[in-house]
């Protein structure tokens, strides 16, 4: 038998929970012909930084690798140009913060895991911090571009996008208490609100589909997840903090994403029971929820009409419009994969989804579930999904992972 291509059918359910899905799917294995990975660049660790908060920004040609790091005793950001070497660092000594301080612990303040954008036209890195900063630097030279102070506790992963659908960028906050904060590109107050609840999760930012929505199913929206005694409610804003609707999901979601499909965007949700749950943003009503495995899932990128998901030793592409699962790869064993990414690493235009998972094996995969290039990064726990960029200047993606010791490492095939 063709180890290669393997068809199986999956009963999947999940506790008799309404809309579980049952799929036929292609379990695709390893092929022995994929090519390797090879390290082409690799910087020093770095204090601080566990991997989880870094992102990719790009200027003028050039992309950089943006992480929080530990500089000096306190915490700062770091820029690290792919290919080269430490382009700047920013202390939050030097920006217009509130209280800076660590805890009892004498441990630099936090900040949240780092977001990059575009506002303005410009390329740029925000976070929150611990003390309730939401804090922006221009991503050229890490200069402050400004600083919005809210009453609440910060520490959770801001979002940026076009909430209002006309053409600019805005930026959004959540605090852990419910507050929710979002801005323009220049800083100033769109509208504040208090949701009554924690929160826990990054806000997502769903973007219209039309810049004249002629029905709801175009409109976008400020999606955020609260919790109250281990009970979960989505709540999807409005352009004015306006609530359009709540729901309560049927998974406990440890991870979410937004997507566009053809019928309106979704919310994605990977749930602790191992389930893929959507939601419409159109009314919050369910689109579908299938089971993949019985252990948490992590909801990834996703591409033009599928959504990647990893687990425990598996890699799933689920169709968005009916959760179909496209096909299942598995590697790596019992190791957990990281939420996987996509990256035009053929430099063909198109994008094709990539895992790592904790012990840092990477696997490159053809939209049909392919293995096209398979390879690590050594002795490393990585905890953080694949980044891309140009490192070697031949037009195609290289696969960027960023180890628990804070180490960035570009791999080529």
């Amino acid at each position: 038998m063709d180890r290669r291509v393997l068809f199986a059918s999956l009963i999947l359910f999940a506790g008799g929970a309404t809309g579980v899905g049952v799929a036929l799917f292609a379990f695709v294995g390893i092929d022995d012909t994929s090519i390797d990975t090879e390290i082409v660049w690799e910087t020093e660790p770095v204090e601080g930084d566990d991997g989880t908060g870094a992102v990719i920004a790009s200027m003028e040609g050039d992309s950089v690798v943006l992480q929080s790091t530990v500089a000096d005793g306190e915490r700062a950001v770091r820029a690290t140009t792919v290919g080269e070497g430490v382009a700047w660092t920013t202390p939050l000594s030097a920006l217009a913060v509130g209280d800076r301080g660590g805890d009892e612990t004498d441990d630099p303040a936090g900040i949240s895991e780092l977001t990059s954008g575009t506002l303005g036209g410009d390329p740029v890195v925000a976070f929150t911090t611990d003390s309730g900063s939401l804090v922006v630097l221009d991503a050229a030279d890490g200069a402050e571009r400004f600083v919005v102070e809210t009453d609440a506790p910060g520490g959770l992963q801001p979002a940026i996008g076009d909430l209002t659908g006309n053409g600019e960028s805005e930026l959004a906050a959540t605090g852990a208490d419910g507050t929710v904060l979002v801005v323009d590109g220049d800083g100033d107050r769109l509208f504040e609100t208090d949701l009554g609840e924690s929160v826990d999760r990054r806000p997502l930012i769903v973007e219209p589909t039309d810049s004249t929505p002629t029905d709801d199913a175009d409109l976008g929206g400020l999606a955020v997840a609260t919790e109250r005694d281990g009970n979960y409610t989505v709540h999807l804003l409005d352009e004015r903090g306006e609530t359009r609707w709540t729901t309560t999901p049927a998974v406990t979601p440890l991870s979410w994403n937004a997507a566009d499909t053809r019928n309106g965007p979704i919310l994605a949700l990977g749930g602790a029971n191992g389930n893929l749950e959507t939601i419409e943003t159109e009314d919050g009503s369910l689109r579908y929820e299938i089971g993949l495995q019985d252990r948490p899932v992590s909801v990834g990128d996703a591409s033009p009409g599928q959504v990647f998901v990893g687990g425990v030793g598996s890699v799933w592409a689920v169709d968005l419009l009916d959760g179909e699962v496209s096909w299942k790869q598995q590697y790596g064993g019992q190791t957990r994969v990281n939420p996987p990414g996509v990256g035009d690493v053929d430099g063909d235009g198109t994008v094709a989804p990539v895992a790592v998972n904790r012990d840092g094996d990477t696997l490159v995969m053809s939209r049909t579930g392919e293995a096209l290039t398979r390879g690590g990064v050594g002795s490393a726990v990585v905890y953080a999904g694949p980044l891309f960029a140009d490192v070697t200047d031949d037009g195609s993606d290289e696969v960027i992972v960023v180890t628990e010791d804070g180490r960035i490492i570009a791999l080529s095939r």
